[in-house]
């Protein structure tokens, strides 16, 4: 059975791009052009992904989200236009899992739908392969190209948090909350010092990561640097 995708924006030339789209990709898909509209139609049918429109005529994009936060997880991506940081922001703190920015790509659209789907999917075991990192959760081990890397245990607490949302973004007070707690979550240089170290133990050249990236004012994510670079 194929996924069910909701498509929610006011806008009327946007809404039937993406499903022009999301079809031809051979998705199901459900569209609403409110805020209450997209409730509603989750409600009577629960889809595998959203894609949220930031804003909307009637609520917000991140009331929406976290509305559909009290009662399911399934994948939400926002669509944002540029200079909206912090709503984005706010956004995914809320419980977004993305961000796909206006004007959007045919190509980018389509792969952060299959990587929110596909992490949304069957949990797999403790070990990830991501490029030439594998990360052991079970064995609190990384190795790169098949040697070791020795990280401090916040280091590793870190990483296993990216290995885990791998495309996923993650905000600095996401992680800040899931690594050291909800008493640090304003200390945001905690995340920008040990991002920096965690650069120096798995990039081949930290200054220009292909492993980490930095999505500005937002946060970071984790890829998988050979996909990446394809």
């Amino acid at each position: 059975m194929n996924a069910r995708i909701l498509a929610v924006d006011d806008e009327p030339e946007i809404l039937r791009a993406l499903e022009t789209i999301l079809r031809g990709a051979g998705y199901e898909i459900d569209t609403a052009a409110t805020g209450e509209q997209a409730l509603g139609q989750a409600a009577l049918r629960l889809p595998d992904a959203v894609l949220l429109d930031l804003v909307l005529p009637d609520r917000s994009g991140i009331e929406i989200c976290r509305e559909l936060r009290t009662w399911t997880q399934v994948p939400i991506l926002l669509l944002s236009v540029v200079g909206e940081e912090e709503e984005k922001v706010a956004a995914l703190d809320a419980g977004a899992d993305d961000y796909i920015t206006k004007p959007f790509g045919v190509s980018e659209l389509l792969a952060r739908v299959r990587a929110a789907l596909r992490r949304a999917g069957p949990p797999g075991g403790p070990v990830f392969e991501i490029g030439e990192l594998r990360i052991d959760l079970e064995k609190h081990a990384v190795s790169k190209r098949g040697t070791p890397v020795q990280l401090t245990p916040h280091e590793f607490k870190l990483l296993a948090l990216f290995a885990r949302n791998e495309g996923r973004l993650l905000t600095h007070r996401m992680i800040l909350r899931e690594v050291w707690g909800l008493a640090y979550e304003n200390e945001l240089h905690y995340v920008h010092v040990y991002v920096s170290r965690l650069r120096r133990k798995i990039e081949d050249d930290p200054a220009h990561p292909g492993y980490l990236l930095t999505e500005s004012a937002a946060g970071y994510r984790l890829v998988d640097s050979v996909r990446h670079s394809s």
